[in-house]
């Protein structure tokens, strides 16, 4: 076998450590984009819905609301990051 072949993998498989954790590649888009949409949140209820300032645009609201949108969609990934490795565990190889 040549040294440079590397062997072929799952790239799901490949895991991240991260602070002594161990995250998928999944679980950790999922976290991202929970905390980025959760900072976004925090941000225009503090900064421009509940401070004196100019009116707000129609982008903005469009912008919240999609915020709330990919927090969904973060907590999804995260859960099914979940799920795949619990059927993975519980599967005999």
């Amino acid at each position: 076998m040549d040294a440079r072949v590397k062997p072929a993998h799952d790239p799901d498989e490949r895991l991240i450590s991260l602070i002594g954790m161990r995250l998928s590649r999944q679980k950790l888009v999922g976290w991202i984009l929970i905390v980025v949409s959760v900072a976004y949140i925090a941000y225009f209820l503090r900064v421009r819905l509940f401070t004196p300032g100019p009116v707000l645009e129609r982008k903005e609201w469009v912008q919240f609301i999609g915020s709330f949108v990919i927090l969904m969609l973060g907590t999804i990934n995260v859960r099914m990051a979940a799920a795949r490795e619990r059927r993975r565990k519980g599967s005999p190889e």
